[in-house]
């Protein structure tokens, strides 16, 4: 497959998200420090590779199924970008690859509770865990000003999956509106990639039996409320009453940090 080469970033979004290496690294690449987010030279998916006959293909198929057709298919050119809200798709992953690489965006404002759940779900599974944080360049934009999540969570990303052929995310169809019609299999255009999400097709509810019937850690602030966890600043309980990500980004229209648009 033949990789996108990316134009040179931008001057402003020039200084480098920081990489922390945790375990084994068994990926191309090494731990060096990776610029912002680049205005890619191509958008369209590689020749020879037809996505939408592979989405059809896996509309029925497990999740593993597809884990298990990513890892075969791209190897270690293909990272786990997780956020750590659950362990389930670290699980489903590291059961067809155990050395699979997880990538977790430090943005600097978690929950301390979902740090320390990384640091759980780490211990318990022995993970090739690569933790980015922001550049310094995203020190004017904290949590919740206008550019956070883009210095914070989309340039260190794309950073981050430089020289890689593809990514898997947790993205659920039922999250969003914006999200309902997600392929299981895709070309994200915004990194050059094909995207990979196992989960689509999976609820709340789903990923709530998964983690009961295999004995899972759980986020501890699952049981006080807050069944969907970002940032710390931009996030607040929600009551059985409400949608599961109302306290997303409250007493705001904004409903997506902008890795899955």
């Amino acid at each position: 497959m033949t990789l996108v080469t990316p134009r040179q970033p931008r001057e402003e979004d020039a200084s480098p998200a920081r990489t922390v290496w945790i375990g084994p690294r068994h990926c191309p690449g090494s731990p060096e420090e990776h610029n912002g987010i680049d205005d890619w030279g191509d958008t369209l998916p590689p020749s020879g590779v037809d996505l939408a006959v592979l989405n059809a293909s896996f509309e029925s198929a497990r999740s593993e199924d597809v884990l298990a057709w990513a890892f075969g298919e791209y190897g270690p050119a293909v990272s786990v970008v997780s956020s750590f809200q659950n362990c389930v798709l670290i699980d489903l992953a590291t059961q067809i690859d155990s050395r699979a690489e997880i990538i977790f965006l430090d943005t600097g404002s978690h929950f301390a509770e979902t740090l320390s759940f990384v640091e759980q779900v780490n211990e318990l599974y022995g993970l090739n865990l690569r933790i980015i944080t922001p550049g310094a360049n995203a020190k004017p934009w904290p949590c919740g000003s206008e550019r956070c999540c883009e210095l914070r969570k989309v340039a260190p990303l794309a950073g981050a999956l430089r020289g890689r052929d593809a990514w898997v995310s947790g993205l659920k169809r039922s999250d969003t509106q914006n999200r309902a019609s997600s392929p299981i299999v895709g070309w994200d255009s915004a990194q050059g990639l094909v995207k990979i999400n196992p989960l689509a097709r999976w609820t709340n509810d789903d990923v709530s039996r998964y983690e009961a019937e295999h004995r899972l850690p759980v986020h501890p602030l699952k049981a006080l409320g807050y069944p969907s966890i970002g940032c710390e600043p931009t996030t607040r309980p929600v009551s059985r009453f409400e949608d599961p990500r109302a306290g997303r980004w409250p007493g705001t229209d904004k409903t997506e940090c902008g890795l899955h648009v």
